[in-house]
């Protein structure tokens, strides 16, 4: 096969289309590059000395176009646009997956006139602003694609099925429905053919629509949380054996495991896959009286982190002695741990199991492993009700979160305040339609646009 005269890509031009590696990390079996823009075709031309039949894979000899040399033998695929992943015309390269293979693939692309290396997330943004995806499925993707657990999986695939964007269309077009209805009563208040009162219709959609919006926010926080996981707590005062309990349950030496008291300073966070579902197991200094600064910082750190977390361990290793944590921590999530039974006469145990109380209490070795089993089996049951409620969590981000509430707002002041103004509702609807534009990205987004992308891979 002769080179091919093709011109080189002038260092620093500007140009639309994009190539990178968007498989996992090298060596590997199989390595993908892809490839997405106005000369996306010309590309795989040159790569393979032909263009395939639209979405069909073929097997091809892949060369260097400048040079002739044969780099691989390696499927390739053809996407016309608009019928394609990112919109535009896109091809894929299905290559082994070798460093120096990968290597001099990219090398050949890089020297070809209008291509350049994408950027982070590059891809899927050509994606939404094509209208391939809305930003919730956006955001879906970005979650899926991070997903550590089998639940957190789940909730990512079906809002990339359109949970929440379907949703917000369906609220969208009602929304529009009241709007049309209000502005008509303002545009056209003396025609004959227009009814009297099309106030009234309109905020009886908002009242109804507000209530929707509402419900859904009432939900809770348990989308978000999923993303984040549970986060469990260990705490007490010092020696009693909280690292050896975040290593028995991590089952490997996570934490630094000492006689000596005040081992742990500061906060180690393990993260795990507790039945499906992920939770954040943190390790906190203990919780005593000290005149050290630094011993000081870490005890502030252990409350801050414990007040904060969904369950607090609170491990003893004598008994129902109480320290540290404010009466307020005690609640649904506070479960007293009673460690080192294994030094405990049969006597001792018979008390602990006579006294205790209502909340929580495990009694375990954190050195033998006894009980543990039971109690990692109670936190997973625990995460188990908390992340799975009837209805699957429409609501998984801070930002949409955000956008729904003052969608709310806004339709809540149409109805209440609004009265007879028709200016006023008509405002107020405008914003509750704003803020639902923004939440899939049907009006001007570009300041969380950058925020959202910057969280993918290169090849993404």
């Amino acid at each position: 096969m002769a080179a091919l005269n093709l011109p080189i890509k002038s260092i620093g031009e500007a140009d639309d289309t994009i190539f990178a590696l968007s498989s996992g990390s090298v060596p590997s079996a199989v390595a993908v590059v892809r490839i997405s823009g106005t000369r996306a075709g010309e590309a795989l031309r040159a790569l393979i000395g032909r263009l395939p039949e639209a979405r069909r894979a073929v097997l091809a000899r892949v060369r260097d176009p400048l040079t002739a040399e044969s780099i691989d033998q390696a499927l390739a695929l053809w996407f016309p646009g608009p019928a394609s992943e990112t919109g535009e015309d896109m091809a894929e390269v299905q290559l082994h997956g070798g460093r120096a293979v990968i290597a001099a693939v990219l090398s050949a692309l890089r020297k070809l006139d209008g291509l350049r290396l994408a950027e982070p997330g590059e891809f899927t943004r050509r994606a939404f602003e094509h209208g391939r995806l809305d930003l919730t499925r956006v955001e879906a993707l970005a979650d899926l694609i991070y997903a550590d657990t089998e639940a957190q999986r789940q909730q990512a695939f079906r809002h990339m099925r359109g949970l929440l964007a379907d949703r917000a269309e369906e609220w969208r077009r009602t929304l529009i429905e009241a709007m049309a209805l209000v502005e008509a009563a303002i545009d056209f208040p003396d025609e004959g053919d227009v009814p009297a009162d099309l106030l009234q219709p309109a905020l009886t959609i908002s009242t109804q629509l507000c209530r929707q919006i509402e419900e859904t926010l009432a939900s809770g926080t348990r989308g978000e949380r999923l993303r984040e996981g549970l986060t469990v707590a260990i705490a007490g005062p010092p020696n009693v054996g909280k690292s050896s309990l975040l290593n028995r349950i991590a089952r490997r030496e996570a934490a630094i495991v000492s006689p000596q008291p005040g081992t742990t300073r500061d906060v180690i966070e393990l993260h795990l896959d507790l039945a499906g579902f992920p939770v954040t197991l943190l390790d906190t200094a203990g919780v005593h009286d000290s005149s050290d600064p630094v011993e000081q910082e870490g005890i502030r750190r252990a409350r801050a982190r414990a007040e904060g977390a969904d369950v607090v361990l609170w491990v003893e290793s004598k008994g129902l002695q109480k320290h540290g944590l404010d009466a307020s921590s005690e609640g649904k999530g506070y479960w007293l741990i009673t460690n080192k039974c294994d030094l405990l006469s049969q006597a001792e145990l018979g008390a602990l199991q006579s006294h205790m109380e209502h909340r929580p209490h495990f009694v375990i070795s954190a050195e033998t492993g006894a009980g543990v089993d039971h109690l990692v089996d109670e936190l997973a049951n625990f995460a188990r009700v908390y992340f799975k409620p009837s209805e699957p969590a429409l609501v998984t981000r801070e930002r949409q979160r955000h956008l729904l509430e003052k969608a709310a707002a806004a339709l809540h002041r149409a109805t209440s305040e609004g009265g007879g103004r028709e200016e006023v509702v008509a405002e107020e609807l405008r914003l509750a339609a704003y803020a639902l534009g923004r939440l899939v990205g049907r009006v001007d987004v570009e300041d969380v646009l950058d925020a959202i992308f910057r969280d993918f891979c290169i090849g993404k």
